[in-house]
């Protein structure tokens, strides 16, 4: 088996099922926020507060964090290498997107878990 050091598991239908898997996370994630916040009409400091201080909210936030670093990271470099040609361009390209990913999940997780 022929293997992309750039592929994310190096499996077509691995990645396939890893973005939908994500996809499914990350609209559950969606879903209940719009239901949290139709739910609570006056929303206050506090009330946001409490949701996230929860153990729960910070694991299903950092799964979502997750997912959305999975589901971004499959779905652009598909795009790069079904677009891109050149492979200095589309490495790249590709270094730049995964740098600015790491960047989002840490800051993401320094937020949620107040490192």
């Amino acid at each position: 088996m022929v293997s992309n050091a750039t592929s994310y598991t190096g499996s077509g239908l691995r990645d396939w099922l890893i973005q939908r898997v994500s996809a499914v996370v990350l609209g559950a994630y969606i879903l209940f926020l719009l239901v949290f916040f139709m739910s609570h009409s006056g929303m206050e400091y506090a009330t946001w507060e409490g949701l996230f201080g929860q153990l729960w909210m910070k694991v299903f936030t950092f799964v979502a964090l997750l997912s959305l670093y999975a589901h971004a990271w499959i779905g652009v470099w598909t795009v790069l290498t079904d677009y891109i040609k050149p492979v200095a361009i589309r490495v790249t390209l590709e270094v730049l997107v995964v740098l600015s990913l790491l960047t989002y999940l840490i800051w993401g997780i320094v937020v949620v878990w107040s490192i």
